[in-house]
């Protein structure tokens, strides 16, 4: 798997994550690296100044969470370290992962067909409404996604895509996993490998934060602009969607 650099995102107080996944990632066969996440309770002011908090108020029709804020900061801080470094592809993995047998085949597949993808995401939490359009390994197909795709727990990226996520993801007005996927916002062709080589898991708490959605939401009425970008979100996410599978039907 040379052509992909593996980078594990993982906080300093969450030794008994990094152990578990290691263990994963030792048994596939796949070398990587650790980058220590951005810790919310140790926000910098100019880390908190990434936040776009209003902006964020109006798509998303919440109130931010430091930890949203923290892992934010984290992805994009993989996306600088991969173009640092001489790798073709980039491999990124939370720590609350689960990995699959399958995933070094699909990462093969995924570096032959290079001219195929900019980002694709290896786990999902919504089904995305996968169309497939190329099988990438035994039984695991290349798909473009028509509806929200949320996750980030494992994802991959070429060095097109960082360098868009880099220059455009800041400052933050969405959670990242709501983001990362906007292929018509990046110009990247964003895909989803169906069925996913990894998954999230759901046993292991979740080192964000919480809060109560009544503490994080406001009243209805205040959230009408949310639901108008929404709305205008998911409707560009179709039409890009319907795009890239009829560009992918038309290809060789």
């Amino acid at each position: 798997m040379e052509p992909f650099a593996t980078w594990v995102i993982n906080l300093d107080r969450a030794p008994d994550r990094l152990a578990r996944v290691s263990a994963q990632l030792a048994a596939l066969g796949l070398p990587w690296t650790r980058l220590p996440a951005v810790d919310a309770r140790m926000l910098t002011p100019e880390q908190q100044a990434a936040l776009d908090a209003p902006g964020y108020r109006r798509r998303h029709g919440m109130e931010p969470l430091p930890g949203e804020l923290g892992c934010y900061l984290s992805h994009v801080e993989a996306m600088r370290r991969f173009l640092a470094s001489d790798a073709r592809f980039a491999l990124v993995l939370e720590d609350d992962v689960l990995l699959k047998p399958a995933l070094p085949a699909v990462l093969h597949g995924l570096a032959e067909h290079a001219a195929r993808w900019d980002m694709v995401k290896l786990s999902q939490v919504h089904s995305g409404t996968p169309q497939r359009v190329l099988e990438v390994a035994p039984g695991h197909w290349l798909a473009v996604m028509l509806t929200k795709c949320t996750g980030s727990s494992a994802y991959a990226v070429s060095r097109r895509a960082a360098e868009a996520y880099v220059a455009g993801l800041l400052p933050m007005q969405l959670p990242y996993d709501h983001v990362f996927d906007q292929g018509w916002r990046f110009g990247l062709r964003v895909r989803l490998v169906t069925p996913t080589p990894c998954t999230h898991d759901d046993r292991i708490p979740t080192t964000i934060g919480a809060a109560t959605l009544s503490n994080r939401k406001p009243h209805w009425s205040r959230r009408l602009p949310a639901f108008a970008w929404r709305l205008g979100n998911e409707w560009s996410r179709v039409r890009y969607g319907l795009g890239e599978w009829r560009r992918e039907r038309a290809a060789p």
